[in-house]
């Protein structure tokens, strides 16, 4: 087992739970903004398989850096508690079910403040 196998498996389902609401407060509109990012980067794809009904497409810690800005990674390590060098890793294993699961019915949900 890895290092990061093992820091993952640390993560609890509390962390994973707390992702949307973290996001909405660490990232510039919120969910919906990182969404946005995405699709203007062309991982349009992605996207529209994380809130439609199908599987959902991965998407990689590379992809992750290339839209994220590294303050947004920086507080998002903050937020949850981890090293900011294992946010993205943390986000591509995490962010495709955590949207999926804000859009049950293939229209992003915002989580409460």
């Amino acid at each position: 087992m890895g290092l990061f196998d093992a820091f993952k498996g640390m993560l609890g389902e509390a962390e994973a739970a707390a992702l949307p609401a973290v996001l909405a407060r660490a990232v510039p509109g919120g969910l919906q903004g990182i969404l946005a990012q995405f699709q203007q980067s062309g991982m349009g794809s992605q996207v529209s398989s994380w809130l439609g009904n199908g599987p959902n497409e991965p998407i990689t810690a590379t992809q992750l850096q290339s839209v994220l800005q590294e303050e947004h990674v920086a507080g998002l390590a903050q937020s949850l508690g981890i090293p900011a060098d294992k946010v993205l890793e943390f986000l591509s294993a995490h962010l495709p079910g955590v949207i999926d699961a804000q859009s049950p019915h293939g229209a992003l949900q915002e989580p409460a403040p």
